[in-house]
């Protein structure tokens, strides 16, 4: 009986939660001032209700940021990424096409397009189209070390394991051990 492993996830580049925060004290700031401004009217109550609003829209999303976890569940590679979660068994991935590699190098499977997903610079998450038109699932926050996982039915995974030489070791031993059809 194999049991769970989790696999570190590279860690978030610093400036990743100052891109989420820095819109939502410009869009507090202007709220306030819109609100304190002299009119002949008073705002209404409501419009104060914009700045608790903004405030907790930000928290939820820095939660949602520090869910991030790649692990191996028997024979089943599981990847949650803020809002998303992916879960596909071991034979759904064609580890002899796996590698790691940088994104920086590799261009065309660069995430371009957000389709169901979510984005800060050096992160994202979710369903996203590559340069190369494909689909991917990602949890990339290191593009210099991802680990591109092709998977049979054409789509794709790209992780950022802050080892993912490790985590492919352990997926062509899992690989390797079952019987192919």
């Amino acid at each position: 009986m194999q049991q769970k492993h989790e696999f570190d996830v590279a860690p978030l580049p610093s400036h990743t939660t100052w891109w989420l925060w820095i819109p939502m004290l410009v869009a507090i700031g202007a709220a306030v001032a819109a609100i304190s401004m002299d009119s002949h009217t008073p705002p209404p109550v409501a419009a104060w209700l914009v700045v608790p609003f903004v405030l907790l829209v930000g928290i939820v999303l820095t939660l949602a940021l520090r869910r991030r976890q790649i692990a191996l569940d028997n024979r089943t590679l599981r990847v949650r990424a803020t809002f998303y979660s992916k879960t596909l068994p071991v034979e759904a991935i064609d580890v002899d096409k796996a590698r790691v590699l940088s994104l920086e190098e590799h261009t065309d499977l660069a995430p371009m397009l957000k389709t169901n997903g979510f984005s800060l610079p050096g992160f994202k998450a979710g369903h996203f189209r590559l340069r190369n038109l494909g689909k991917a699932f990602c949890l990339v926050t290191d593009r210099t070390r991802v680990l591109t996982l092709p998977l049979r039915d054409g789509g794709m995974v790209l992780l950022s394991p802050a080892r993912p030489a490790d985590l492919l070791a352990r997926l062509r031993e899992l690989a390797a051990s079952t019987p192919h059809r």
